[in-house]
């Protein structure tokens, strides 16, 4: 089992990226969240990992916290979910603010997140109320780093996931209006679609 990579930042996509540890190249599946918190290319990282075995293929998804590699274990969990959803899931919303959904029976919350319909929203939380309600009580509303508001910290993750300064404030531009109500994992989403038109 590999629980853990220590390296460099060599590649950046959509929904992977590429850490060079000791010459090898791995490759690492990603939440959005995940891949926002990256630092730059050629910049030291370390990522908690879970492997996956297939019998074609073992797939290694990486994650920015403890906290999200618990949620995305619980949720592999679940009948259903394999880790290809259960990454999707995390791309829309943040690990601790779906322990709370969960725990607080949140369907029309949990329903919100691409890829979750209410029947899967359902059985998250009949499953995972249990499992996931000590992180929920941890959690506590999300907190922006001190002096940073949310534009900054998107202006922030776009360059970090490769956009160039000039492209990440005609996204900020696009989505001013109504920014400091929406969550960051929302307008990272809605700025990618913007960027990639």
């Amino acid at each position: 089992m590999i629980a853990r990579l220590a390296g460099k930042l060599a590649e950046k996509a959509d929904d992977h990226a590429i850490l060079d540890v000791g010459g090898v190249g791995y490759l690492v599946h990603l939440s959005q969240v995940a891949l926002a918190s990256l630092p730059p290319r050629g910049e030291a990282v370390t990522l908690r990992t879970y492997l996956h075995v297939r019998e074609d293929a073992l797939d290694l998804y990486g994650f920015a916290s403890e906290d999200e590699e618990a949620v995305f274990r619980a949720l592999i969990g679940v009948k259903g979910v394999g880790p290809r959803a259960a990454q999707n899931i995390l791309s829309g919303i943040e690990a601790r603010e779906l322990a709370q959904a969960v725990a607080q029976g949140d369907v029309a919350r949990l329903t919100k997140v691409q890829g979750v319909g209410k029947k899967t929203a359902e059985r998250l939380v009949v499953e995972l109320k249990e499992r996931l309600v000590a992180l929920a009580r941890a959690a506590g509303p999300a907190k922006a780093r001190p002096g940073a508001d949310v534009l900054e910290q998107l202006r922030t993750a776009l360059v970090n996931l490769g956009y160039k300064p000039a492209q990440a404030d005609g996204a900020l531009d696009a989505l001013r209006e109504g920014a400091e109500e929406k969550r960051l994992d929302e307008l990272v989403r809605e700025a990618l679609k913007l960027l990639r038109g």
